[in-house]
């Protein structure tokens, strides 16, 4: 490196550094190498301006002043303030530390950018006599300390506040969760935006919402610089910082922006007249407002909006809502539907570019992606997926329940598999359902190794008697198993169980393994209530929820057990996970029940299933307290019960007042010691044990109980395929 040149650090998104890198190429950077994260890069203090200038994929531009050892904090500090930061820092620049990474001994990064602080300050008190001021948001001069093992590594940000702030943006004048710039441009770029512009293609953002994309890509295609909107940098508290070189290019800039005549053609369209309403004050203020064709319509038709494409060659992209912050999981199957539209209305060749956490998107479409970027927006993890329209949407066509056949698209075609060996097994259970007069039942239970989920049937009552609801779930998915290849299969699963069962996608729940955002909204959970029917019984839950909160369908023959035995009995159920059971025993007449759990949301679960029926009176008692409490005080009180039924959990967290924590392992026999002292001489324990847990006869001999393992006859004949039930065992006090 000659004296001449600078050691400069451009930051970008993971997963953009390929498309940062061909900027700065294009800048007539050479010495050009991307890590993760960022682009250095060797050159002199025209090639640093411009990339502040005219870089659109990187967040900052960050130029290395020194690597010092930083073993310790006061190692850290003697680095600090033996660098000659007279050199750097202008007379009067207020500053600013950032701080990154940890080692053994500087493990907060605070406490790092505090020590950096003070050697600066220090530093400049000593060869100027006076400190500078410390500005943490508008800094004359900013620092980045980076911290890898034992050495630190000082920049000063060159630009700044991050790129993405490109000065159109004004506060309060925003739609909700606007997509950054940055991340915007380095889609676009990805897309091949920049060729398509230069040939005089067309742009389409039929979701634009704020407009960013639009905007983004009306700056490529007007050969705008990126940062002509700025009012700050970052260099401008830096001793060496050359005002008239600065200026050069910025008017250089401007002149570019005059006398470029885009041919690019970009439209941007929303439902909401607001949103585009902001939209197109983003762009007036960005000056290219001329150059956006904005539209207030759904996606759904835009061919509207594209009678005039011709032969243009062309790129459809999108920021789609996810159900995390705009949209309920709910509402995502219309904005597939609308966007799934706009897909196939496109001219044969173009491309399209969509950021969404969700592959469902690759079912709806009924496209693979050609490429696929991992990336974050904000917060949430996601991926930029880049398809090609040259071939045709892919489907698979099925024969419904009712006989009806249907196209239904799907990202992959190797789920024609699925769909025949779901609706073989679909037909054989509706036979059988109907010969057990059962109303709720398990479809299909990871049959096939590529497909591992489970689809469960429920039959709608009353409000919802005209309606059916499947729920999908899948299973735990190793780590070996490709995240995108199994996303994609279960959105095609859900399409599938959809056409091929009869059930609309709105009424379908989606539980896949990796259960982010998307599919965990709180608000969201009155779409997923639903009333439903067993043996005669209305039942109103949250498909959604945990399997206590609606019917566990696995547990169907204890019900059904608890309902044979129950007439004219005192029962007791414990731990309310499995509380329709008390439904069941209510129903057949027992004398009394009481359900006792310290969860007050599934004992008011309980209480609508019980007045839902009919069933809600003095007789049938709710106890909001310990178990292992409430077992005390019955066994102090000499109550005593007919019949049981204790479906204990692994682990229970304190509920406050209301309970300790609970373990299986540490009080089962504490448990089985007090339902032997309230169990009456005849009567008999249900014990359901989850998964994995080893029971052992003795303890419960030791109680006083015999033993009968009813693991085998407790299993629904719909469930014989499941793995992970549990056992059942009955307790008696003689054999």
């Amino acid at each position: 490196m000659n004296a001449s040149e600078l050691e400069l650090v451009a930051r970008c998104a993971n997963g953009f550094e390929a498309a940062l890198a061909g900027e700065l190429r294009a800048m007539g950077i050479r010495r050009v190498r991307p890590l993760r994260g960022s682009v250095a890069f060797l050159g002199t203090q025209r090639d640093a301006y411009r990339a502040c200038l005219w870089s659109r994929v990187a967040t900052r531009v960050q130029l290395v002043l020194a690597r010092i050892p930083a073993a310790d904090a006061d190692q850290l500090y003697q680095g600090v303030v033996s660098f000659p930061w007279e050199k750097h820092v202008r007379d009067g620049a207020t500053v600013a530390v950032q701080a990154h990474g940890t080692n053994a001994h500087l493990r907060n990064t605070q406490f790092t950018a505090l020590k950096v602080k003070d050697g600066l300050c220090d530093r400049l008190r000593d060869v100027r006599g006076s400190r500078p001021d410390v500005d943490a948001k508008r800094s004359g001069f900013s620092v980045s300390v980076a911290l890898h093992e034992q050495r630190a590594t000082l920049c000063l940000n060159l630009s700044g506040e991050s790129l993405h702030r490109r000065g159109y943006r004004q506060d309060g004048v925003q739609t909700e969760a606007p997509l950054k710039e940055t991340l915007a441009a380095g889609i676009l770029l990805v897309a091949g935006w920049d060729q398509l512009a230069r040939q005089g293609g067309i742009l389409v953002d039929p979701m634009c919402g704020s407009g960013t994309l639009a905007i983004e890509g009306a700056l490529i295609a007007a050969d705008v610089a990126p940062g002509l909107l700025r009012a700050r940098w970052g260099f401008e508290g830096w001793v060496r910082h050359d005002r008239q070189l600065w200026q050069e290019l910025l008017d250089e800039a401007r002149q570019r922006k005059e006398a470029a005549a885009p041919r690019a053609r970009i439209l941007a369209g929303d439902l909401d007249p607001q949103v585009i309403e902001v939209a197109r004050y983003n762009a007036e203020r960005a000056g290219i407002g001329r150059h956006v064709q904005f539209f207030v319509d759904d996606a759904a038709h835009l061919s509207r909006h594209l009678r005039y494409a011709g032969d243009a060659p062309g790129l459809l992209v999108a920021n789609p809502p996810y159900g995390v912050r705009l949209l309920s999981q709910s509402e995502l199957p219309k904005v597939y539907a609308s966007l799934g539209a706009a897909v196939r209305s496109l001219p044969e060749g173009w491309e399209v570019a969509l950021i969404t956490p969700d592959p469902g998107v690759d079912t709806a479409l009924g496209r693979m992606p050609a490429q696929t970027i991992p990336c974050f927006n904000g917060p949430i993890e996601t991926w930029v997926r880049v398809y090609s329209t040259d071939e045709g949407a892919q489907s698979i066509e099925v024969v419904t329940l009712g006989g009806v056949r249907r196209e239904v698209p799907v990202a992959d075609p190797s789920s024609v598999q699925f769909a025949k060996r779901l609706r073989k097994m679909a037909k054989e259970r509706a036979r059988w359902a109907r010969g057990e007069h059962v109303s709720c039942y398990r479809v299909y239970d990871a049959d096939l190794p590529d497909y591992a989920l489970s689809v469960d049937l429920y039959r709608g009552a009353q409000r919802d008697a005209e309606r059916r609801f499947a729920v999908v779930e899948e299973r735990p998915r190793p780590k070996s198993v490709d995240a995108q290849r199994a996303g994609r299969h279960f959105a095609d699963a859900v399409a599938l169980v959809s056409a091929i069962l009869e059930v609309p996608v709105a009424d379908i729940v989606q539980k896949p393994w990796v259960s982010d955002a998307l599919y965990a909204r709180g608000d969201d959970a009155a779409s997923r209530m639903a009333c439903v029917e067993e043996d005669g019984y209305h039942i109103m839950g949250d498909l959604m929820g945990p399997v206590g909160r609606c019917l566990p369908l696995s547990q169907r023959e204890v019900r059904r057990l608890v309902g044979s035995q129950a007439g004219g009995l005192r029962f007791a159920n414990l731990f309310a996970s499995a509380n329709a059971a008390t439904v069941a025993a209510a129903g057949a007449g027992a004398r009394t029940t009481v359900t006792v759990d310290v969860s007050q949301e599934r004992l008011a679960w309980l209480e609508l299933a019980l007045r839902e029926n009919g069933l809600f009176s003095k007789a049938h008692r709710l106890a909001r307290v310990d178990v292992l409490t409430w077992l005390t005080r019955e066994a102090n009180a000499h109550h005593a019960y007919d019949l049981m039924l204790c479906a204990p959990p692994l682990r229970l967290a304190a509920h406050g007042e209301h309970g300790r924590d609970w373990d299986l392992q540490r009080d089962l026999p504490t448990l089985l010691g007090l339902l032997a002292k309230v169990l009456a001489p005849e009567g008999s324990v249900i014990l359901l044990l989850p998964n994995g847990f080893s029971f052992e006869r003795k303890m419960a001999l030791a109680c006083g109980f015999f033993t009968d393992d009813y693991s085998d006859q407790m299993v629904p004949h719909d469930f014989r395929r499941a793995a992970g039930l549990g056992s059942c065992w009955h307790l008696s006090r003689s054999e």
